[in-house]
């Protein structure tokens, strides 16, 4: 059974940084392209970033663009987002998924997701 734990959320000011982790079990993970997917109160969860199974592609949604930076450790099975500059509209819980393809940013597309990590980001 697969299974994505994310952690590294809290509260931090805008202008701080947080770093979150996504340990994945049970998948081929160095096979897998992952994504990272945020949900603001309120709203539908939005695609943020995501990175190819080879680790040295990525792409990300515009509204994080050059603030955001995604990672990832095949031996450790794991996925990071590096977050800096956070912004009060970056407030949301942050979910990991593995993709069914590289270059999908649909959440609709996925039925199960783990627990997520709560960043808040507030003076």
């Amino acid at each position: 059974q697969v299974q994505v734990a994310e952690s590294g959320g809290g509260l931090v000011s805008p202008g701080g940084s947080l770093r979150l982790s996504c340990l994945v079990s049970g998948s081929s993970f160095r096979f897998d392209p992952m994504g990272w997917f945020r949900q603001a109160p309120g709203n539908e969860r939005k695609f943020v970033a995501a990175i190819h199974e080879n680790g040295r592609n990525s792409y990300y949604s515009q509204s994080i663009q050059g603030r955001f930076t995604i990672s990832r450790d095949n031996d450790k099975n794991s996925v990071y987002l590096q977050m800096n500059n956070l912004e009060p509209e970056d407030t949301g819980v942050y979910f990991c998924q593995i993709l069914d393809y590289f270059g999908d940013c649909e959440p609709v597309h996925y039925e199960h997701w783990g627990q997520g990590t709560q960043v808040t980001v507030s003076s």
